[in-house]
Protein backbone atom coordinates (compact mmCIF):
# COMPACT_ATOMS: atom_id res chain seq x y z
CA UNK A 1 0.00 0.00 0.00
CA UNK A 2 2.82 2.05 1.05
CA UNK A 3 4.93 2.03 -2.57
CA UNK A 4 1.62 2.23 -4.41
CA UNK A 5 0.84 5.38 -2.76
CA UNK A 6 4.18 6.87 -3.72
CA UNK A 7 3.61 5.70 -7.35
CA UNK A 8 0.46 7.60 -7.46
CA UNK A 9 2.28 10.65 -6.00
CA UNK A 10 5.02 10.51 -8.38
CA UNK A 11 2.34 10.36 -11.27
CA UNK A 12 0.36 12.84 -9.93
CA UNK A 13 2.95 15.17 -9.69
CA UNK A 14 4.58 14.34 -12.96
CA UNK A 15 0.80 15.02 -14.28
CA UNK A 16 1.33 18.84 -12.78
CA UNK A 17 -2.04 17.71 -10.86
CA UNK A 18 -3.80 17.10 -13.81
CA UNK A 19 -4.41 13.05 -13.78
CA UNK A 20 -7.21 11.36 -12.65
CA UNK A 21 -7.82 7.77 -11.76
CA UNK A 22 -8.32 6.76 -14.61
CA UNK A 23 -4.78 7.96 -16.55
CA UNK A 24 -2.99 7.11 -13.25
CA UNK A 25 -4.36 3.90 -13.67
CA UNK A 26 -2.67 3.66 -17.63
CA UNK A 27 0.73 5.12 -15.75
CA UNK A 28 0.83 2.27 -12.96
CA UNK A 29 0.45 -0.58 -15.79
CA UNK A 30 3.41 0.81 -17.23
CA UNK A 31 4.93 0.60 -14.11
CA UNK A 32 3.80 -3.29 -13.99
CA UNK A 33 1.24 -1.97 -11.68
CA UNK A 34 -2.58 -3.36 -11.18
CA UNK A 35 -4.75 -1.27 -9.34
CA UNK A 36 -8.42 -0.59 -9.59
CA UNK A 37 -10.27 3.15 -10.20
CA UNK A 38 -11.41 2.82 -6.80
CA UNK A 39 -8.28 1.91 -4.72
CA UNK A 40 -6.54 4.99 -6.80
CA UNK A 41 -9.30 7.03 -5.87
CA UNK A 42 -9.18 6.08 -2.25
CA UNK A 43 -5.53 6.95 -2.06
CA UNK A 44 -5.75 10.55 -3.99
CA UNK A 45 -8.32 11.41 -1.48
CA UNK A 46 -6.73 10.06 1.33
CA UNK A 47 -3.46 12.30 0.10
CA UNK A 48 -5.07 15.21 -0.95
CA UNK A 49 -4.30 14.60 -4.49
CA UNK A 50 -7.78 16.67 -6.35
CA UNK A 51 -7.25 16.84 -10.30
CA UNK A 52 -7.31 20.62 -11.51
CA UNK A 53 -10.02 19.28 -13.29
CA UNK A 54 -12.95 18.93 -10.36
CA UNK A 55 -12.09 22.59 -9.68
CA UNK A 56 -13.02 25.46 -12.15
CA UNK A 57 -15.43 26.38 -15.20
CA UNK A 58 -14.51 29.12 -17.29
CA UNK A 59 -16.57 31.94 -18.55
CA UNK A 60 -16.82 32.49 -21.98
CA UNK A 61 -15.75 35.71 -23.91
CA UNK A 62 -18.13 36.87 -26.54
CA UNK A 63 -16.36 37.58 -29.83
CA UNK A 64 -17.60 39.25 -32.82
CA UNK A 65 -17.93 36.88 -35.86
CA UNK A 66 -16.40 36.62 -39.07
CA UNK A 67 -18.99 36.75 -41.38
CA UNK A 68 -16.81 35.48 -44.58
CA UNK A 69 -18.56 33.18 -47.48
CA UNK A 70 -16.45 30.15 -46.49
CA UNK A 71 -17.63 26.71 -46.41
CA UNK A 72 -17.26 23.93 -43.43
CA UNK A 73 -14.65 21.86 -45.57
CA UNK A 74 -14.38 19.68 -42.50
CA UNK A 75 -17.21 19.00 -42.06
CA UNK A 76 -16.32 17.54 -38.89
CA UNK A 77 -14.15 14.84 -40.18
CA UNK A 78 -11.96 14.72 -36.98
CA UNK A 79 -10.39 11.63 -36.90
CA UNK A 80 -7.59 11.98 -39.93
CA UNK A 81 -5.42 9.80 -40.68
CA UNK A 82 -2.12 11.64 -42.57
CA UNK A 83 0.09 13.66 -40.64
CA UNK A 84 -0.24 17.76 -41.29
CA UNK A 85 -3.46 17.58 -43.68
CA UNK A 86 -5.79 19.11 -41.61
CA UNK A 87 -4.62 21.95 -38.76
CA UNK A 88 -7.11 23.19 -36.45
CA UNK A 89 -6.69 26.09 -34.05
CA UNK A 90 -8.18 28.65 -31.43
CA UNK A 91 -7.25 31.25 -29.35
CA UNK A 92 -7.36 31.37 -25.51
CA UNK A 93 -6.89 34.30 -23.00
CA UNK A 94 -4.16 34.22 -19.93
CA UNK A 95 -3.75 36.43 -17.33
CA UNK A 96 -0.53 38.29 -17.04
CA UNK A 97 -0.15 40.49 -14.04
CA UNK A 98 -3.69 41.45 -14.29
CA UNK A 99 -3.70 41.97 -17.88
CA UNK A 100 -5.57 39.60 -20.93
CA UNK A 101 -2.80 38.34 -22.48
CA UNK A 102 -3.79 34.92 -25.39
CA UNK A 103 -2.44 32.15 -26.96
CA UNK A 104 -3.13 30.41 -30.03
CA UNK A 105 -2.06 26.93 -30.77
CA UNK A 106 -2.12 25.13 -34.10
CA UNK A 107 -3.03 21.50 -33.75
CA UNK A 108 -2.53 18.65 -35.64
CA UNK A 109 -5.59 16.63 -36.06
CA UNK A 110 -3.78 13.21 -36.85
CA UNK A 111 -2.57 12.68 -33.42
CA UNK A 112 -3.66 16.45 -31.60
CA UNK A 113 -0.35 16.94 -31.35
CA UNK A 114 0.73 20.82 -30.98
CA UNK A 115 2.59 21.75 -33.71
CA UNK A 116 3.07 25.66 -33.56
CA UNK A 117 1.80 28.31 -31.04
CA UNK A 118 2.17 31.99 -29.91
CA UNK A 119 1.55 34.11 -27.34
CA UNK A 120 0.13 37.87 -27.46
CA UNK A 121 -0.74 40.98 -25.84
CA UNK A 122 -3.38 41.32 -28.46
CA UNK A 123 -6.43 39.13 -30.11
CA UNK A 124 -5.62 39.55 -33.59
CA UNK A 125 -4.90 37.82 -36.95
CA UNK A 126 -1.40 39.09 -36.23
CA UNK A 127 -1.22 36.26 -33.16
CA UNK A 128 -2.81 33.67 -35.90
CA UNK A 129 -0.24 34.47 -38.15
CA UNK A 130 2.15 34.39 -36.41
CA UNK A 131 1.41 30.92 -34.75
CA UNK A 132 1.62 29.47 -38.01
CA UNK A 133 4.48 30.34 -39.40
CA UNK A 134 6.34 29.03 -35.77
CA UNK A 135 5.07 25.29 -37.34
CA UNK A 136 8.12 23.09 -37.22
CA UNK A 137 6.49 20.99 -40.09
CA UNK A 138 6.50 21.40 -44.00
CA UNK A 139 3.88 23.60 -44.96
CA UNK A 140 3.27 22.27 -47.75
CA UNK A 141 1.42 19.42 -46.28
CA UNK A 142 -1.34 21.16 -45.14
CA UNK A 143 -4.41 20.15 -47.23
CA UNK A 144 -6.97 22.57 -44.36
CA UNK A 145 -7.03 25.17 -42.10
CA UNK A 146 -9.99 25.07 -40.28
CA UNK A 147 -11.19 27.05 -37.21
CA UNK A 148 -14.67 28.78 -35.67
CA UNK A 149 -15.81 31.97 -37.21
CA UNK A 150 -14.05 34.44 -34.45
CA UNK A 151 -12.74 37.90 -36.30
CA UNK A 152 -9.45 37.28 -35.56
CA UNK A 153 -9.39 34.65 -38.22
CA UNK A 154 -10.60 37.21 -40.60
CA UNK A 155 -9.29 35.72 -43.66
CA UNK A 156 -8.00 38.51 -45.06
CA UNK A 157 -5.14 39.05 -42.78
CA UNK A 158 -4.02 35.42 -42.90
CA UNK A 159 -4.25 34.80 -46.37
CA UNK A 160 -1.13 35.56 -48.07
CA UNK A 161 0.30 32.86 -45.71
CA UNK A 162 -2.32 30.30 -46.61
CA UNK A 163 -2.30 31.41 -50.57
CA UNK A 164 1.79 30.76 -50.29
CA UNK A 165 1.34 27.30 -49.18
CA UNK A 166 -1.89 26.59 -51.11
CA UNK A 167 -3.54 25.76 -47.96
CA UNK A 168 -7.73 25.73 -48.04
CA UNK A 169 -9.72 27.99 -45.64
CA UNK A 170 -12.68 25.81 -43.44
CA UNK A 171 -14.97 27.50 -40.92
CA UNK A 172 -16.99 26.48 -39.06
CA UNK A 173 -21.09 27.25 -39.10
CA UNK A 174 -22.10 30.74 -37.62
CA UNK A 175 -22.51 29.67 -33.71
CA UNK A 176 -21.56 26.22 -34.11
CA UNK A 177 -19.05 25.34 -31.75
CA UNK A 178 -19.65 21.82 -32.93
CA UNK A 179 -17.41 22.06 -36.13
CA UNK A 180 -14.60 22.75 -34.28
CA UNK A 181 -15.21 20.28 -31.61
CA UNK A 182 -11.68 18.96 -31.24
CA UNK A 183 -9.58 22.87 -30.85
CA UNK A 184 -12.50 23.79 -28.44
CA UNK A 185 -12.24 20.54 -26.37
CA UNK A 186 -8.11 21.28 -26.48
CA UNK A 187 -8.29 24.57 -25.37
CA UNK A 188 -10.94 23.43 -22.51
CA UNK A 189 -7.77 21.57 -21.68
CA UNK A 190 -4.89 24.22 -21.98
CA UNK A 191 -7.16 26.76 -19.13
CA UNK A 192 -7.42 23.93 -16.96
CA UNK A 193 -3.85 22.72 -17.12
CA UNK A 194 -1.95 25.80 -17.72
CA UNK A 195 -3.87 29.00 -17.93
CA UNK A 196 -6.15 27.55 -14.03
CA UNK A 197 -5.45 29.75 -10.87
CA UNK A 198 -2.76 31.47 -12.72
CA UNK A 199 -1.13 35.16 -13.34
CA UNK A 200 1.69 35.00 -14.85
CA UNK A 201 4.20 38.37 -13.70
CA UNK A 202 5.07 39.17 -17.20
CA UNK A 203 4.55 38.69 -21.01
CA UNK A 204 8.32 36.58 -20.53
CA UNK A 205 7.42 34.28 -17.89
CA UNK A 206 4.37 33.22 -20.15
CA UNK A 207 6.51 32.54 -22.94
CA UNK A 208 8.23 30.59 -21.16
CA UNK A 209 5.72 28.63 -19.52
CA UNK A 210 4.11 27.89 -22.90
CA UNK A 211 7.54 26.52 -24.14
CA UNK A 212 7.46 24.25 -21.09
CA UNK A 213 4.15 23.56 -21.34
CA UNK A 214 3.48 22.37 -25.25
CA UNK A 215 6.65 20.44 -24.59
CA UNK A 216 5.14 18.66 -22.17
CA UNK A 217 1.61 18.49 -23.64
CA UNK A 218 2.99 16.81 -26.65
CA UNK A 219 5.74 14.72 -25.54
CA UNK A 220 4.75 13.17 -21.79
CA UNK A 221 1.10 13.62 -21.39
CA UNK A 222 -1.19 10.93 -22.51
CA UNK A 223 -4.45 11.70 -24.35
CA UNK A 224 -7.46 9.15 -23.95
CA UNK A 225 -8.32 9.70 -27.80
CA UNK A 226 -5.11 8.51 -28.81
CA UNK A 227 -5.41 5.24 -26.89
CA UNK A 228 -3.31 7.15 -23.82
CA UNK A 229 -0.08 7.70 -25.88
CA UNK A 230 1.25 10.89 -25.84
CA UNK A 231 1.10 12.53 -29.12
CA UNK A 232 4.72 11.80 -30.14
CA UNK A 233 4.23 8.12 -29.23
CA UNK A 234 0.89 8.10 -31.50
CA UNK A 235 3.04 9.21 -34.36
CA UNK A 236 5.95 7.04 -34.00
CA UNK A 237 3.95 3.88 -33.70
CA UNK A 238 0.85 4.79 -35.41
Amino acid sequence: EEKLTQHIKEIFKNSRNNYGSRKIKVELKKKGIIASKRRIRRIMKENGLVSTYTVKQYKVHKQTCNNDKIDNKLKRNFNQEERMKVIVSDLTYVNVAGKWNYICLMLDLYNREIVGYAAGKHKDAGLVRKAITTIKYDLNKIEIFHTDRGNEFKNNIIDEVLDTFKIDRSLSAKGCPYDNAVAEATYKIIKTEFAFNRIFDDFEELEIELFDYVNWYNNIRIHGSLGYKTPIEYRAFS
